[in-house]
């Protein structure tokens, strides 16, 4: 389809980057502070020819704690093919221990970023507040674009066998898992394997602005998936991986239809991102713009999804709706919530979010049926949309306040 034309065109534009660039780096020196419109339409420019094919890195190297600055060293402690389980960890612990006492270190964080189009850097600033609280560990999904077919696919299953293999390496005992969007289903998912298995359970699971049941209120994305085949998605959205990358050759949902569809379904976010970053380019204030150039490039930041995965996810979350029916299976064992007894579980939701409609990610207290009604916590934000959940100031200032007082609680 488009793949290797696009491929082609950002060939093209990287080399008229190659020459422009210079005399961009020329008008962006602080030694020419009186052209800042200047500059900023001609940095624009050179982003606009020079498109991102890598994701930008977490960057992580410090957390404020109060008043000091506390090292944060990240590293890969396991991966699969299609997934690198990333550890930020704080260097040492910021609250002293009281005189008798061991140092006692705060239970970790297990965020299971979704795969749905966007690189798991955009969840960096979910990261940095939730660094506050304990080390986190982060599922960072590979680009399906950069997996040989060597590896084999990769489908929902094997999404969901990841984070039960990555849950085991962290361990569930001292453990507060977070799954957001997309990844609320098969994260549920997991953890309710490890129950079946006689695993020790997560001391807590978080459920954010994702189909749990994809039957309330749908929502134009769920409409979409519900009303067509699956083989007009594959006929439509799934493209060959073009020579020059190592999956060349597998069948994926390219990342640039995604990025387009997200900057379709949300244009005022791109729009909103774009107008810091102009604002900041002209206020001429090295922080603000390197801040809102980060910003643009983690939201710019999308990946390729295996096809087996895409297709299935439309199958079993958003036509038979398999996890709310109570008829899925993943490698022969049966996905059944109601094992989940001693996790205490919250599920959040905004009240705008055009994208997991009202009571799809609450649904998760039906299904979990065996939580005493004193570990469960159901959160609606008030004026809140989807990307606003895990970004932005209801994040911080509402939502992880009230994440954190329900780990509290369960103390």
């Amino acid at each position: 389809m488009w793949y290797s034309w696009l491929e082609e065109q950002r060939a093209l534009m990287q080399s008229l980057s190659d020459w422009a660039m210079p005399g961009c780096d020329a008008w962006l020196s602080p030694s020419m502070p009186c052209v800042p419109v200047a500059a900023a339409g001609y940095d624009w420019l050179c982003r606009l020819v020079r498109p991102t094919l890598e994701a930008p890195p977490f960057g992580i190297e410090a957390v404020t704690m109060g008043t000091r600055s506390v090292p944060v060293v990240e590293q890969v402690v396991d991966s699969t093919p299609f997934c690198a389980l990333r550890q930020f960890a704080r260097a040492h612990s910021p609250v002293a221990p009281r005189r008798g006492q061991k140092r006692a270190k705060p239970p970790d964080i297990f965020l299971c970023a979704p795969l749905a189009g966007h690189h798991a850097v955009m969840l960096r600033e979910t990261v940095e507040t939730l660094l506050q609280d304990g080390d986190v560990y982060v599922t960072d999904w590979a680009n399906a674009r950069d997996v040989p077919l060597a590896a084999g696919p990769f489908g929902l299953d094997d999404y969901v066998l990841a984070v039960e293999r990555f849950l085991l390496k962290v361990g569930c005992a001292h453990t507060h898992v977070i799954a957001l969007c997309q990844a609320t289903a098969p994260t549920l998912a997991a953890a309710s394997l490890l129950a079946r298995e006689g695993e020790a359970p997560p001391l807590s699971l978080t459920l954010m602005g994702g189909p749990i049941d994809a039957r309330l209120n749908p929502t134009a994305v769920d409409r979409l998936a519900q009303s067509h085949s699956l083989d007009w998605f594959r006929d439509t959205v799934i493209d060959t991986v073009p020579p020059g990358y190592a999956g060349s050759g597998r069948r994926v949902c390219p990342g640039f239809i995604q990025h387009a569809a997200i900057v379709a379904a949300q244009p005022h976010r791109q729009l909103a991102l774009e107008l810091r970053y102009w604002s900041s380019r002209l206020s001429v204030d090295a922080k603000a713009i390197a801040a809102s150039l980060r910003a643009l490039n983690e939201y710019a930041a999308v990946l390729d999804m295996a096809e087996d995965y895409m297709l299935d996810t439309i199958r079993v979350i958003f036509q038979e709706q398999q996890l709310a029916r109570g008829t899925w299976r993943v490698g022969g064992r049966c996905i059944q919530p109601q094992d989940l007894a001693g996790t205490a579980l919250c599920t959040v939701e905004g009240d705008r979010d055009d994208i997991a409609g009202a009571g799809q990610t609450h649904a998760a207290h039906t299904l979990c049926s065996a939580v005493p009604v004193s570990k469960r916590c159901r959160v609606t934000i008030p004026d809140c949309d989807h990307y606003d959940l895990f970004t932005g100031p209801r994040w911080r200032e509402v939502i992880h306040p009230a994440v954190v007082r329900f780990w509290r609680s369960m103390r």
